[in-house]
């Protein structure tokens, strides 16, 4: 019977094995830091967008909600998405977006189909497909998401 109380041998690259270069490794992880700073507004952007379209407004407490996050914390990011020139809002009032704003939510939404269309597109099962093109849409390199919508468009046509 094996012995599981023993840890893994540590792997040392051998001469042969060499790591990545190191000014590519930091753009990678460059890449990924401002994906991840720019996915909460582009989640809030869409979301708004979709709120004003069913409801006529968008709320704090309606983001709240839908988020599943504090009020505090929506309006710590409606105060960015102002800042940065994206909605505009008054004290207790509802929530807009401005032309900017608008774009941003209407590229996010674009890039959302084309990754949950290629999802759909290899087999994964439509639930799992939505959860991972939330994910997916905002790390997606403008020639990857190219190369998605390519495929897909050529099983389409």
């Amino acid at each position: 019977m094996p012995d599981h109380t023993k840890s893994a041998a540590i792997k040392v690259p051998d001469e042969s094995e060499e790591m990545m270069d190191a000014d590519r490794q930091a753009a990678q992880f460059e890449r990924v830091r401002n994906a991840q700073q720019t996915e909460k507004a582009e989640d809030y952007v869409e979301m708004i967008d979709d709120l004003i379209n069913a409801y006529g407004e968008a709320r704090i407490t309606d983001l709240a909600h839908r988020f599943g996050v504090s009020h505090a914390t929506v309006n710590k990011i409606i105060k960015r998405l102002q800042r940065d020139g994206l909605v505009t809002s008054r004290p207790y009032r509802s929530i807009f977006l401005t032309e900017q704003g608008t774009s941003l939510a209407d590229a996010s939404r674009k890039r959302h189909q084309i990754v949950l269309n290629f999802l759909r597109a290899i087999g994964v099962s439509a639930e799992n497909a939505d959860l991972d093109a939330e994910g997916i849409e905002h790390y997606v390199s403008a020639e990857t998401l190219a190369a998605f919508e390519k495929i897909t468009s050529e099983k389409d046509g």
